[in-house]
């Protein structure tokens, strides 16, 4: 098997000489699309790793590459952000993007109509396709379309971020004798970019047409007494990071609000045009958007790859797709028992996806259904528009129950449904709280009290993930169960400290930040770089989605080089230089891309035969450690403790199918296929084994 490897570039740092952390973004781009291009992998998921790819590089170019563009315009260094940074990023983005398109049209079209499946362009189309087309285009799309021809009454319209758009040159004079030759057509987000033909004019198989080009084959007919030249699909990406000064807002809520209406209007970042535009198009673009000549992407298909995911939804073929997998309940749950009895006996713990979510809502359903339970409070960060953990909050509000909800309405692109669901939950008489100013409220925590006789007792759900029901199927995360009075009183501490902005209680077993989670896990390190300097047997192994804050990165380099063995399984960014010669030989960095996105947060340090191990919300980054609000807490059970050691770290140090590891010279290497490696991959495993379970439950 050929090598794969990545690069990534370097950055100045007063510790040591760290990898750039916006290319070791792209880097893990670059594994994500080794899916796309794995021949074990249905036809149907490489595509949707495909159109992965192109979503994480739009998120990419809307929130990573504005300081860049900015240093590039003004020719001035800005710390690690200048010309040249902006220059060698360019080149590494074109490169996969052009990587991208190549697959798509060489290798997975083909391998699409090897299977009957075919996305056709008007010029493969029949007589018969042909007129279908024209027919949907005269139905369902010309009348949606608003040609807008260029001149002085007509400037060039706003267009939205990433935006379906036409350029048009036209030859001729327009109704009044002017020759103003450019006219923009703004394509509607309403209509599907992929679209299914009748079955009885597909000659078998599934055949599909692309918007844009049922658009292309009939551009003239919009433009009466006009001769259509030059003409190209474009689209731009806009920078959309909301940006609000939470001192300066009296209510943060509607200055959000308000800050969304403008960010499909940010500044122009990237701009894509077709592969065929013509210069003369092209340029005229680069200057009404003020781009550089870098930030154009010429696309040999269309421009955004994304939309792709529709024709694999309109398509019903399992056996394309990756085998079904129907998660089982908790192993740890008795389904029939009182939850809450069960909880009194000793905590649980559930991995997910591999696990059922359903654990989370029975654990919430049964506090909103039982009459002891006095009081909910839960914090939200991304729930998703349609969440079953709303209904069921708005439930406990009109079964009189108090309901506190934390909700954080600056969770990046879902700054909007967050939103919505405060003012619902307001609306009907819940407590809701929007954190602390200046901070993000990422802990996912839900805490129930209950009467007990004459006692008021506490029951806890805390998570690595988010209470969102349709991505804890795609994510795997840990969610802990508990009635750990110390655990509990803990979080009831942190839900008083957010909701009153008074200083926090002490907490007895929690790592909270901004307070004590970086100085923690620091103080942590350093106790084991003391233990092995002292010749004690030392180990740390952290499982994260990314790791970019420098202190944490120094205090383990220091912590290497005293002795300590250290393991680090790290999904996306890492700016540590493992393995290097001399700094980091102790230190290995694997990265995970499986048929689930990795997003766990464990934490273990082991001093001679004590051992700790800690769930976390927070990734080892310096915005989660100081500027938002994170938890860290300990698994006490040592049964439990063991089970995550193994199915969250060892599964992953030994997977030989999935991972990638950092070189010396921070590329990635796949261990697919590499000696001593057997070929194992931890998802599957851990799919196989919950499976098993499933079928031994419905046996019982």
């Amino acid at each position: 098997m050929t090598v794969q490897q990545t690069s990534v570039g370097f950055q100045d740092s007063a510790s040591a000489q760290l990898w750039d952390r916006d290319h070791s973004l792209i880097s893990f781009n670059e594994r994500v699309f080794s899916w796309a291009c794995r021949d074990d992998v249905p036809v149907l998921e490489r595509l949707r790793y495909l159109c992965i790819v192109s979503s994480n590089l739009d998120e990419f170019f809307e929130v990573r590459s504005e300081p860049h563009l900015t240093a590039a315009r003004s020719g001035d260094k800005r710390g690690s952000f200048s010309v040249k940074s902006f220059q060698r990023l360019s080149e590494s983005l074109h490169h996969l993007v052009e990587r991208q398109y190549a697959h798509y049209n060489d290798v997975l079209l083909p391998a699409l109509q090897a299977k009957g499946i075919r996305l056709i362009s008007h010029g493969e189309r029949n007589a018969e396709q042909r007129r279908w087309v024209k027919q949907y285009f005269e139905r369902e799309v010309r009348p949606l379309l608003i040609p807008v021809g260029l001149d002085p009454a007509h400037p060039f319209p706003q267009v939205a971020n990433k935006a379906l758009n036409f350029i048009v040159r036209l030859g001729g004079d327009d109704a009044f004798g002017r020759s103003n030759e450019i006219a923009i057509v703004k394509v509607p987000r309403v209509l599907p970019r992929i679209i299914r033909m009748p079955d009885a004019l597909a000659g078998g198989g599934a055949v599909f047409v692309a918007l844009t080009s049922v658009i292309r084959a009939h551009l003239a007919e919009l433009f009466a007494g006009r001769s259509v030249g030059q003409f190209s699909q474009f689209r731009v990406t806009r920078h959309s990071d909301l940006a609000v000064d939470e001192d300066d807002v009296q209510n943060l809520r509607m200055a959000l609000r308000q800050g969304l209406v403008h960010r499909h209007y940010g500044e122009a970042v990237r701009l894509e045009v077709s592969a065929s535009c013509s210069a003369h198009l092209a340029q005229f673009l680069l200057k009404q958007f003020d781009l550089p000549e870098l930030a154009l992407y010429r696309v040999h298909g269309p421009v955004n790859l994304v939309r792709l995911t529709q024709m694999i939804d309109l398509l019903e073929r399992p056996e394309l797709c990756f085998p079904a997998y129907k998660a089982p309940a908790p192993v740890q749950m008795d389904l029939s028992a009182n939850l809450f009895e069960q909880l009194r006996r000793g905590d649980m713990v559930f991995h997910q996806p591999f696990e059922s979510f359903e654990g989370v809502l029975l654990f919430l359903r049964a506090a909103v259904h039982d009459p002891q339970v006095l009081a909910i409070k839960q914090t939200i960060y991304r729930a998703g528009a349609d969440s079953t953990i709303m209904d069921l909050l708005r439930e406990a509000v009109r079964r009189g129950k108090e309901v506190t909800v934390v909700v954080e309405i600056k969770a990046r692109f879902d700054e909007e449904a967050n939103i919505n669901w405060a003012e619902m939950l307001e609306s009907i008489g819940a407590q809701v709280v929007y954190g602390v100013v200046g901070l993000k409220t990422h802990a996912k925590m839900l805490l129930v009290t209950r009467r007990e006789g004459k006692q008021l007792k506490r029951y806890g759900h805390l998570s690595t993930g988010n209470y969102n029901p349709r991505t804890a199927s795609l994510y795997t995360d840990i969610s802990h169960l508990t009635a750990d009075a110390a655990l509990t009183q803990d979080m009831e501490n942190v839900f008083v400290h957010l909701a009153s902005q008074s200083k926090l209680a002490p907490l007895k077993k929690m790592w909270m930040a901004p307070f004590h989670l970086h100085k923690q896990l620091i103080k942590k390190i350093g106790q084991l770089g003391a233990a092995a300097a002292s010749g004690q047997s030392t180990r740390l192994v952290a499982k994260m989605n990314s790791l970019t804050d420098h202190a944490l990165i120094a205090a383990m380099l220091e912590a290497a080089q005293c002795g300590v063995q250290i393991d680090l399984i790290v999904r996306g960014a890492c700016m540590l230089p493992a393995q290097v010669p001399g700094l980091s030989e102790r230190i290995r960095v694997r990265s995970i891309i499986g048929r689930f996105l990795e997003h766990s947060r464990v934490f273990y340090f082991r001093v001679g035969t004590q051992d700790e191990l800690y769930l976390s919300s927070a990734d080892w980054m310096n915005r989660n450690m100081v500027r938002r609000i994170e938890l860290a807490w300990p698994v006490s059970d040592p049964a439990q403790r063991q089970r995550l050691i193994d199915e969250c770290l060892l599964a992953y140090m030994h997977d030989g199918l999935d991972a990638w590891e950092m070189q010396p010279d921070g590329s990635y290497l796949a261990v697919r296929g590499q000696a001593p490696h057997s070929g194992h991959s931890a998802q599957t495993a851990l799919m196989a084994r919950y499976a098993l379970h499933s079928a031994e439950q419905a046996k019982e």
